[in-house]
């Protein structure tokens, strides 16, 4: 027999070597490489050439959609509002989030409501059957008859427990745990999670099962395990927040059928997680308005949302200032100070900066810019903004205030919760009560 042939797969990228390193060279992550055995080599390829038949074609027109018709409800509007109206018969959703903050929680909310009406099956390899028990006494779960529950880590199994077709829908936790037996590496590696995602995501077409998986995430927040992964499955799923407490967002990454720019938002308790109604509100309870602190009118997807923006600025005690940002991305804060002090008689290069969004939030909108500049400069000039004023914009390099998205919509929120003033860009000039055109207008003109 002619001998194996071997290759070295890093876990984290999924980049092949013919060799062992200490250093995979594509991602820089140390003894992340693991040795696989290449079955078939080119045999593969020339059995390939010489065998497989003809396949006939249908007219698409024939097609039916009887199983895209009907879409399964999860129990939480928002949720269906994200999944594009509810879980999709045959469909495979992949939810990734950070340890803890509730993947589990929400997977077993949903598995029981559909249980009412449907028979759902919860698999887990990472927890044993008297955890997720405890879990289920706590949501009201362990009294649904057709929700049942298996723990097992074997691929091949639970591909033809999916087969069998005794389940609508499937959830598994997590991906990550399950191992083919014809694979010798071990759980987690690259070639496990692919060829387990591949046989669970043909048997779940073929039984026309809604499949759910759980997937794990990096340090950096990715999702772990290779790239692939996230192309093999129809819906992706970021489960986003600070599982110490605040909100905690869902929002689409991937949805062959449905929007990407819808968001959920829930909030933890003794019960599970619970959709929050009016986010704006909760996050604006407790504010005071002192200097340093201002309202923004930002969107997390389609939804309007009032967040408050906190800088604080005190004189460095060394030599090099220190700039700190929690909920906002370091590099756009950077980038925003040099255009303070360029474009305005803001001297910043001695000054310690800390910037914050409260509740928890992480802020990817460019309209934030505005917000966090005069904030910065309330802190530093030691002047309020009016109590009833909101802030929305684009900051550029030459410190114009630039046209942002869904400007009527931003404003129509603030209007709900009693504001009366709004400051953005002049190009939104019939919706926001006070237009400005350039940063350093909207500093002296608005902070008193």
């Amino acid at each position: 027999m002619p001998k194996a042939k071997t290759r070295f797969v890093c876990n984290n990228c999924g980049s092949v070597y013919p060799k062992w390193t200490g250093r995979c060279d594509n991602c820089g992550e140390w003894n992340t490489l693991t040795e696989e055995v290449v079955e078939g080599g080119n045999s593969a390829v020339a059995k390939s050439a010489r065998s497989g038949s003809v396949l006939k074609p249908q007219s698409i027109g024939t097609i039916t959609d009887e199983k895209l018709s009907v879409r399964l409800t999860t129990g939480l509007n928002e949720l269906d509002d994200v999944l594009g109206g509810g879980i999709l018969p045959g469909g495979v959703m992949l939810l990734a989030g950070q340890p803890g903050i509730g993947k589990s929680t929400l997977l077993l909310q949903v598995a029981s409501h559909v249980a009412l009406s449907q028979p759902v099956l919860y698999i887990s390899g990472e927890e044993s059957a008297h955890q997720v028990k405890l879990r289920a006494v706590r949501l009201g779960a362990d009294t649904n008859e057709q929700l049942d529950f298996i723990a097992s880590t074997s691929a091949d199994d639970i591909a033809a427990t999916i087969r069998a077709g005794a389940y609508r829908v499937i959830i598994i936790d997590s991906i990550q745990t399950l191992s083919l037996n014809e694979i010798t590496s071990a759980p987690g590696t690259v070639s496990q999670i692919t060829n387990s995602s591949n046989v669970i995501i043909r048997a779940a077409k073929t039984a026309g099962a809604a499949v759910i998986l759980v997937g794990h995430v990096t340090k950096e927040g990715s999702i772990a395990g290779p790239k692939v992964l996230e192309h093999l499955v129809d819906v992706v799923l970021q489960f986003e927040g600070d599982r110490y407490g605040g909100f905690k967002i869902v929002r689409a990454a991937k949805n062959r059928y449905g929007s990407t720019t819808e968001t959920a938002i829930f909030e933890m308790g003794e019960d599970g997680l619970k959709v929050v109604d009016n986010p704006s509100a909760a996050l604006l309870a407790e504010r005071q308005n002192a200097d340093g602190s201002v309202v923004l009118a930002t969107m997390e997807g389609t939804r309007p949302l009032l967040v408050e923006i906190q800088a604080l600025v005190n004189p460095t005690n060394f030599g090099y200032p220190k700039r700190t940002a929690s909920g906002f991305d370091l590099n756009r804060l950077n980038l925003l100070i040099a255009v303070l002090e360029r474009r305005t008689k803001l001297n910043l290069s001695d000054k310690d900066i800390f910037i914050n969004v409260v509740g928890g939030l992480r802020l990817s909108d460019p309209a934030a810019d505005l917000a966090v500049c005069m904030a910065i400069a309330s802190a530093a000039a030691e002047r309020r903004l009016d109590d009833k004023t909101v802030v929305f914009g684009e900051v550029g390099l030459g410190g114009e205030v630039r046209s942002v998205t869904a400007a009527p919509r931003r404003v129509a929120e603030a209007k709900k919760l009693g504001f009366s003033h709004s400051i953005g860009p002049a190009g939104s000039k019939k919706e926001v009560s006070t237009p400005v055109t350039t940063l350093r207008q909207a500093l002296i003109d608005y902070l008193k």
